[in-house]
């Protein structure tokens, strides 16, 4: 589990992040959304520990990580697994040696172990084809799974994706997040995703935090989130001419 309790974040004298606090338990998708400037990029870095906050405490089961040893904080961050929002693979390695890079980086595991354990991942994102293509071989949606296992191959506990269906047409964009929402559940990883898909919201919010002007505006889940009394969040997600069907159709009862 991830918790955050009371947590600022400014820069000089901006205040970006305003006293957010929040939980994200493991085995679920959690969502972060809101508008470009609303907070949720820095707040996404602060839970990587990119940034250090201004105030408050961020907690990764049950300890602060104020109170982590640099031998721990060493560790968390082996725990953690990310996906970026452009894939961020190294353009001259194949899609086995992209994968493989965590394993060489930050376990001691055989040559052996390290092909099988890259084997069993790329064969659970459907990839068992491509061991040897360079990302520029291969599709962006393909891409993405490339960095979801990449992400994964050190089993992490906690996982944290930039917007993983960035540039993605709405079907393959589909199946990213329910890879992602799959692996969470048979993993029981603790997984936050910052996000402006609507798609995503619908699918797989398990959890969303809605940030306005670096608060919380709005918690729920995609179950109650048509309901929502916050017109903001309501104009927000409903800000594509798709998505305003949708909301007449389920106020009329069709």
């Amino acid at each position: 589990m991830v918790k955050v309790e009371n947590l600022h974040k400014s820069f000089d004298d901006t205040a970006v992040l305003k006293g957010i606090t929040t939980s994200f338990e493991p085995g679920k998708t959690s969502l972060i959304i809101g508008q470009s400037g609303s907070g949720k990029t820095v707040f996404l870095k602060c839970l990587l520990g990119l940034f250090e906050p201004t105030e408050g405490d961020i907690y990764f089961d049950d300890k602060t990580y104020n109170d982590f040893t640099k031998d721990e904080k060493s560790k968390l961050r082996k725990n953690m697994g990310m996906v970026f929002q452009g894939g961020a693979l190294f353009d001259s390695m194949t899609v086995f040696e992209n994968v493989m890079f965590p394993l060489r980086m930050f376990t001691k595991m055989t040559a052996s172990e390290m092909k099988n354990r890259v084997s069993n991942v790329l064969d659970r994102v459907n990839l068992h084809d491509a061991d040897d293509k360079y990302p520029s071989e291969i599709s962006g949606g393909m891409q993405k799974r490339v960095s979801i296992a990449r992400a994964i191959v050190n089993k992490p506990k906690f996982l944290f994706c930039d917007e993983p269906n960035s540039g993605l047409d709405p079907n393959t964009a589909t199946v990213i997040d329910q890879l992602i929402q799959e692996i969470t559940r048979e993993n029981n990883i603790t997984t936050v995703i910052n996000t402006h898909d609507m798609n995503s919201v619908f699918e797989i919010g398990e959890k969303i935090v809605y940030l306005q002007d670096g608060l919380i505006a709005w918690e729920g889940n995609k179950d109650i989130i048509h309901d929502t009394d916050n017109e903001d969040l309501t104009n927000f997600v409903y800000s594509s001419n798709l998505f305003k069907k949708v909301r007449v159709a389920q106020q009329k009862g069709y």
